[in-house]
Formats: C-alpha cells, sequence, structure tokens
C-alpha cells in the first residue's frame, strides 16, 4: 500500500512539473494584457447549452421569443431555444439545425437564406440570452452580468459590479478564459498601467473576473497560465482555494 502512495506521489508530482503550466518568466503586465487586447474580428461562437431566440419580422409561428413582439425575449418565461450536446436547435418549420461555433450574424444569414423558400425578404434577428461575464472577489456586487456585446473592457464590468472593494489587491486581478479543453488564466497589475483606461484590455462572453483582497496569502504575481481539462467554473474554484 505504501509503494502504491509513493508511486502515485510520484506520478502526480512528474504532471504537475511538466509543461502543463506554462508560467511566464517576466512579470510584465503589457505582456499579460496583449491576450485580452482588442481583436476586431472576434466573434462570439454559439456554444452548448447556449439559450437562442429567434425572431422573423411578422411571422409568429417561425419566432421563438420574438423581440418584435408585444412579449420581449425572456428566460423567466422559457421563451429560447436550448442548444443540445449534439450542438442543434430545433427551429419552427426548419427543424433540427446545427448551430454550435456559429457566429450569430452567421446563423442569421443561414436561417435568412433557408425561409426564402416561403418568404420574399425575411427579416430575422438571432440573440444568445446567456451571454455573461462573471465578476467575483473583492468588488462591491459580484454578480455574473449579462453582456449583449462582443467586445467589453475589463473596467467596465468592474464597474457595472460597482468598483473595487478597499482590501482587493489590484496587483493580481485575474482572468480565466475558456480556450477548447483549457483554460487560460491571466493575471493583471493595475498598478503598472499609465493610462488603464486606454490600455485596451478586453473581454468576451463567458470570461471571469477575480480579484483577490490584500489580506489573502500570496499567489504568483507572474502567473499566466493554462490549466487543462477544465472549465472556467472549476478554474475559478481552484484559484479561490489558493488565494
Amino acid at each position: 500500500m505504501l509503494k502504491k502512495l509513493i508511486i502515485y506521489a510520484a506520478v502526480l508530482l512528474s504532471v504537475l512539473s511538466c509543461k502543463t503550466y506554462n508560467v511566464l518568466e517576466e512579470d510584465k503586465a503589457t505582456r499579460n494584457m496583449q491576450d485580452f487586447s482588442f481583436d476586431p474580428s472576434y466573434q462570439y461562437r454559439i456554444r452548448k447549452d447556449d439559450k437562442i431566440t429567434l425572431s422573423v419580422w411578422g411571422q409568429d409561428d417561425l419566432s421563438v421569443g420574438s423581440v418584435y413582439g408585444i412579449y420581449n425575449s425572456n428566460e423567466v418565461y422559457g421563451k429560447w431555444l436550448l442548444v443540445d450536446a449534439g450542438g442543434n436547435i430545433e427551429i419552427p418549420r426548419l427543424g433540427t439545425t446545427p448551430v454550435i461555433g456559429k457566429s450569430v450574424p452567421e446563423l442569421k444569414e443561414e436561417i435568412k437564406n433557408k425561409l426564402k423558400k416561403w418568404l420574399v425578404n425575411p427579416i430575422v434577428d438571432v440573440k444568445v440570452l446567456n451571454k455573461e461575464i462573471a465578476v467575483m472577489g473583492e468588488v462591491r456586487n459580484p454578480a455574473v452580468i449579462q453582456v449583449d456585446k462582443d467586445q467589453n473592457t475589463l473596467l467596465e464590468l468592474v464597474s457595472k459590479a460597482g468598483g473595487f472593494e478597499m482590501y482587493a489587491n489590484l496587483k493580481s486581478v485575474k482572468i480565466l478564459r475558456q480556450e477548447g479543453e483549457n483554460v487560460r488564466v491571466t493575471n493583471i497589475d493595475l498598478t503598472q498601467m499609465k493610462d488603464v483606461p486606454n490600455q485596451n484590455i478586453v473581454l468576451h462572453p463567458g470570461d471571469y473576473i477575480i480579484v483577490p483582497s490584500k489580506k489573502s496569502k500570496d499567489f504568483d504575481k507572474r502567473i499566466s497560465t493554462i490549466i487543462p481539462f477544465a472549465t472556467v467554473t472549476s478554474a475559478a474554484a481552484i484559484l479561490f482555494g489558493l488565494l
């Protein structure tokens, strides 16, 4: 039994010490920020479990949670289409439609072209209801904040959460982003920014912001890490356990 524990510990140590964690040696916030700089070509891609509304002007029978109707699309009323495990939604008249990995403009154009079989000039709108960014830690109102834009700045989200608390550790603000099966964890030192409002730290739907406390134990100030095979939720739980 003791021998098995020793072997298990050795394997675990070897896994943690290899290239699983890609920690930068340079303590430069500007380098970390490059991963979150403005990308004019970025578009949110539809994901599994997304909640989507479909609006076709003047065609209530083809719409689900239509923004054109008297009652706007609202999660409370369950007026949305859920992207299933296979990456599909069920659209009235069109049936099973693959949507995962598509941008909203791409999906709108695809639906519009298919509806031209019945409609002369269909006006179509598609909306993802659950585009959100979570702000956690030393802010006045930690919350999961719904965003309509694909490009959102760090300070914009912090302001929506009521701003930083007195004990916020601005030297170690962490951002988590899902990248395929991995989660990128980037540390940003806001005290080193000469012109923070114009540095353009850009966040996308699905990102997490973690603002630790000054009273917490020291965490690697140089961190820019890839956590393999994790979700942003589990990665956030890991980080909170370390802070």
